[in-house]
């Protein structure tokens, strides 16, 4: 059954898995777009078509979960407390103030104290309450959720890491977030294509939601997919590319399947 606020869309499943969409949201409320500049206006940092990759899912049974609202407004994939995610590296907040390249955000101030609050109240916890609902009917139908946090970023973005980004980033908080055994399906998947590139734990080893709802112990396992923009759409004009995309989303329905058909020691 598909539902929406204003704030998400969202459906629910058939199956374990869960798949979240929290930063292809592109809204502005109007009065925040009247405090932000040309930069912020863009909404450049968007995981711009991460949804439209997997849109399969819609067709394969599991709960998806997909946010309205831009990352400037408040970025969903950090923790309420603004706690930084990799202590010692350039990283973004819980309300950016700069873009990915370090360009200002707002003409004026950025907002502090009680505006945050107000938009970690009406954006930010909205969603968790949503998406941790989907997770414990999951588990609860299933004994056992899979959480896919789905994303994107330029594949070269130097303020935030050097080099050129692999194409597939897969992130499990270093081992924490899900089973071993989940993640090798998915590295396996990668290892028998040689269309893209890939790594584990690498720069991207998982956000917030990764972190916070991936708890094995609790029969939650989440992971992070981390994919470079450049592997399925033009960088520059945010505009998707269905050639390039195709080998992509072929590769992600086989993830998928992986994902769906993972079964917890026990289960």
């Amino acid at each position: 059954m598909n539902s929406d606020s204003s704030v998400f869309e969202r459906a629910t499943g058939s199956t374990p898995l869960v798949v979240s969409f929290p930063h292809v949201g592109t809204e502005v409320p109007e009065d925040i777009a009247a405090t932000l500049t040309e930069d912020g206006r863009r909404v450049a940092d968007t995981d711009w078509h991460v949804d439209q990759l997997y849109s399969f899912v819609r067709d394969t049974g599991p709960a998806w979960l997909r946010a309205r609202y831009s990352r400037y407004v408040i970025d969903l994939n950090r923790p309420p407390d603004d706690t930084t995610l990799y202590p010692g590296q350039t990283t973004t907040g819980l309300c950016p103030d700069v873009t990915f390249d370090g360009r200002p955000i707002y003409a004026g101030e950025a907002p502090t104290g009680q505006a945050v609050d107000r938009r970690r109240e009406q954006y930010w916890r909205p969603y968790h309450v949503a998406l941790g609902e989907l997770i414990d009917a999951a588990r609860q139908r299933h004994g056992y959720a899979v959480l896919l946090d789905a994303h994107s970023i330029r594949s070269v973005v130097p303020r935030l890491f050097a080099g050129r980004l692999p194409d597939v980033n897969v992130g499990t908080n270093d081992g924490k977030s899900c089973a071993n055994s989940l993640s090798a399906k998915i590295m396996a998947v990668l290892a028998a294509q040689s269309t893209f590139s890939h790594v584990l734990n690498g720069r991207f080893k998982g956000g917030f939601i990764t972190r916070q709802y991936g708890n094995p112990s609790q029969r939650v396992h989440a992971v992070q997919l981390e994919l470079a923009q450049s592997a399925y759409m033009n960088e520059s004009g945010f505009l998707y590319d269905a050639d390039r995309a195709r080998p992509l989303r072929q590769v992600l329905q086989t993830v998928v399947a992986a994902l769906l058909a993972f079964r917890p020691e026990g289960a």
